[in-house]
Parts: C-alpha cells; structure tokens; sequence
C-alpha cells in the first residue's frame, strides 16, 4: 500500500489525504462549515420616559427582530421593586403589567381580556413595528438599530445585558 513518499500513520495505515485508500467527505486542509449562517436583524431599547417633556429616560428592556430567521424575543425589566427604585414617580406595578403586556405580545400570546389580541397574532415583523412604533407614552423605544449574527437570542442577551443596568 503506497503513503505517496509520507510515514505511514500508526498502525501501518496511510494518513488521510495524502494518498492510499482512507477517503472522507471532508479534505483535511479544508475549514469545517459555519453550522449557522449569519442573519440579520434589528433592534431597539425601550426605555421609560417618566417625565415625557424633559426626556429624561430609564433604559428597561431590548427587543430584538431577525426577519429572515422568523426570530421575534424581547427581554424586559417586570420586577416591581427594581422598577420603582428606577422611577418613583410611576406606578411601579402598572408599568410592570405594560411590560409583560409587550412580552406576550412579542411571544405572540393572545390574551383578549387584555386587548392586545389582534396585534399579538400578526406576523413577526408587524409584532416587531407596532412595539417599536413611536409613542408620546411612558414606554418608549429608542431608533432602530441593525446587525449581523449568528445566534439571534445570544446577541439579544449580550444587547440587554450592556443596555439595561437595573438589576
């Protein structure tokens, strides 16, 4: 059995890929694919406007939208007790309901009884746009940011994790 002029591998075997008769899918010298391609998305802060004509805010949470991976998730600040250290001035407890409100929305939960039915039931990007539309309210959302990734929900917990700081 010829090695093609290399050692013999142990064992008495030629190495693979330099002649002999090992064979395999792959070429030794060849990268191994990217098991994920990479995709993009956008994405916004949410942040708490208590006082809406200073513009002074509260960043509270991050949604994240990759369309071509029919990716919608967001992560939220719900804890009462961390959202009234944050803002005294509100209610706490209503602005705690208004976030998990937006969290079923974005899960795509219906929930009738609390009249987010018809939106939460729409397609990824229209869920997406209706929780990044401008708003004049408490709860608003920063300009729409972009990006390339592999792993949408790891890039989501990175974003929340630089751009929330309550804890």
């Amino acid at each position: 059995m010829s090695t093609g002029g290399l050692p013999p591998a142990a064992g008495g075997l030629p190495l693979p890929g330099f002649g002999g008769s090992l064979s395999s899918s792959v070429e030794a010298n060849q990268p191994t694919p990217d098991p994920s391609p990479l995709v993009e998305y956008d994405w916004a802060v949410l942040r708490v406007v208590p006082r809406v004509h200073l513009g002074a805010s509260v960043n509270v949470g991050v949604v994240l939208h990759a369309r071509t991976a029919d990716f919608l998730a967001m992560r939220a600040v719900t804890d009462v007790r961390l959202l009234r250290e944050a803002v005294p001035l509100l209610d706490a407890g209503l602005l705690a309901r208004y976030l998990e409100a937006c969290l079923a929305v974005c899960r795509g939960e219906a929930e009738p009884e609390a009249g987010h039915a018809a939106v939460a039931l729409a397609p990824t990007s229209e869920r997406f746009h209706w929780l990044t539309a401008p708003r004049s309210d408490v709860l608003q959302c920063s300009p729409i940011h972009g990006g390339l990734t592999h792993d949408p929900l790891s890039t989501l917990e990175r974003l929340y994790l630089e751009q929330v700081t309550l804890t």
